[in-house]
């Protein structure tokens, strides 16, 4: 069983619907998890957040973070993995949100390490982010990001 599919799994058997906010994986992580048969008992709904903007507009990311900060911080991983609950809700918020922001390359735009990625998942029991320094090609960062945001998740459902 893929890392995938054992989080959609144990979100299904616990009854929780998930929201997903991505910046740099671009739909990767929904993609990642649409590829399991029966997602769709679970998942709500995405949004590619990738204008700093649209973060705090769609998702509700604080705007002074931002501006202190930047869209790559852990705390705002946190607030898109919250936020993305209410943006995706039908009726009611999501039970589960994940996000990824970070810098995938070839250059950075604000001067942190071409590499930095935060992600996060929020369930109804628990918030948690991750920071990693991923290597390689803007492809390799990205799909590092998916791995790091699924796993967490795998593990999260799990708890």
């Amino acid at each position: 069983m893929t890392v995938a599919a054992d989080a959609v799994r144990s979100l299904i058997t616990r009854g929780w619907t998930l929201g997903v906010a991505e910046s740099l994986t671009g739909g990767a992580v929904a993609a990642e998890l649409v590829s399991v048969p029966g997602a769709s008992a679970t998942l709500w709904g995405a949004v590619v957040a990738y204008a700093t903007p649209v973060k705090h507009s769609l998702l509700g990311v604080d705007e002074a973070l931002l501006d202190a900060h930047g869209p790559v911080h852990p705390r705002v991983a946190l607030q898109m993995a919250d936020g993305v609950r209410r943006a995706v809700g039908v009726g009611r918020a999501a039970d589960v949100g994940v996000a990824t922001t970070g810098i995938a390359g070839p250059d950075s735009p604000d001067g942190q390490p071409v590499g930095t990625v935060h992600v996060a998942v929020v369930t109804p029991e628990s918030s948690v982010t991750e920071s990693f320094r991923f290597f390689g090609d803007r492809s390799a960062i990205r799909a590092q990001s998916v791995d790091a945001v699924v796993s967490l998740l795998s593990r999260m459902s799990r708890e």
